[in-house]
């Protein structure tokens, strides 16, 4: 027995059986067109995307990344949510990076699709990708993977905890999309979670607002961590737009424990308005509520306060005006330079330190047992 052998978990009882019924996309995406790169189809990964959706035009592209008449076209906001209920993009993904991360996870892995079919106006997403964001799906998933392998491998035993994880590299596996909502269209989620569970020194984590049910199915053994994204009821409905319902959310966290998943809470992103706190106290008691015993001994959180953008305050006033109102408001934001080099809106500092102080003590005050991994 290896010193990491000690830290693998006993394996998690089976869940329940997946009721049968409609998918979790079958609201949200219904695929008339495919853009793809002419090589998607040498991947079987791309053929079996392709066999999925027989009906929708395929339309050859020469990068994914560059598509004439969809990114970058201004006219596109008006249709925001129908492109992204009807446009698939499949690519083949050319850098393999790592990036190195302290918050959410120790490595930010090369993502496996970008876009999302979710429209959360607050995404930083479509910053990137010009005024439409549908989902691009990568399609060399073994690649992809064996590079993860050998980056874990390279690392060795994490001999020093962090507030990332005390025994495990973390890596992101969904930091430019929704790893449950991308579940559905491919099996290159389920793939990375199989893999990680032959990583004796590596975790899998991403953050999601789409509970799919299918998850529960791919025996992740306490290998992959899921980070339930949560906010107040009245701002989630302004704001989650096209997302699964937060005391949905809530309901799955027992479940997804139950299956061998690593169940962490993603308060993300804080937004500051009259009475905030309240729609606070009332979300926690409803986490406080509906988790078990098992849930409560595992559950930590992240605390985010919202990171907002010039850019992406244009584009939604050319869909999502009312949610400007509460995202948008320059009297206590100011402009800052993110991590990644990025000029962004936050909360104005001291103003916002005080906010992060209280949100902590709410937090402690209704969920004792929820640690807390970073605030910011």
């Amino acid at each position: 027995m290896t010193n990491l052998d000690l830290f693998l978990p006993e394996p998690a009882p089976r869940p329940a059986a997946v009721p049968e019924g409609p998918g979790p996309l079958d609201r949200l995406l219904k695929v008339s067109r495919i853009y793809l790169e002419p090589a998607v189809r040498e991947y079987a990964r791309g053929r079996e995307i392709l066999a999925r959706y027989p009906d929708a035009e395929q339309v050859e592209v020469v990068s994914h990344q560059r598509i004439p008449g969809l990114f970058g076209n201004e006219g596109n906001v008006e249709a925001w949510n129908r492109i992204k209920g009807s446009t698939l993009v499949l690519g083949v993904k050319k850098t393999l990076s790592f990036i190195a991360n302290d918050r959410s996870s120790d490595f930010i892995a090369p993502s496996t699709a970008n876009g999302c079919v979710m429209a959360c106006a607050y995404c930083y997403v479509p910053r990137n990708k010009g005024y439409a964001n549908p989902v691009t799906v990568f399609v060399n998933i073994d690649r992809l993977q064996e590079a993860i392998r050998k980056h874990a491998h390279k690392r060795g035993p994490k001999l020093e905890p962090n507030t990332v994880d005390p025994h495990a590299w973390v890596y992101d596996i969904g930091c430019n999309s929704d790893c449950s909502a991308d579940a559905a269209i491919s099996d290159n989620v389920r793939d990375l979670v199989r893999l990680f569970t032959t990583l004796p020194n590596a975790k899998a984590s991403f953050a999601t607002k789409l509970v799919n049910r299918e998850l529960l199915t791919y025996e992740p053994k306490g290998r992959t961590r899921i980070r339930f994204s949560l906010m107040p009821h009245a701002p989630a409905k302004l704001l989650d737009v096209r997302t699964s319902p937060i005391t949905e959310r809530i309901a799955a966290i027992n479940d997804f424990v139950a299956a061998g998943y690593e169940v962490h809470l993603n308060f993300s992103p804080v937004i500051l308005h009259e009475g905030w706190q309240d729609g606070y106290v009332e979300l926690f008691q409803q986490v406080d509520a509906a988790i078990g015993e098992r849930a409560k001994k595992q559950l930590a959180c992240e605390i985010i306060f919202l990171t907002h953008n010039a850019g992406l305050h244009e584009v939604n006033l050319g869909w999502h005006p009312k949610a400007e109102e509460l995202l948008w408001r320059p009297e206590i934001q100011e402009t800052k330079v993110s991590q990644g080099g990025g000029v962004n809106v936050r909360y104005r500092t001291g103003f916002k330190g005080r906010h992060v102080a209280e949100f902590k003590a709410l937090l402690a005050r209704h969920l004792p047992y929820c640690r807390v991994r970073y605030a910011f």
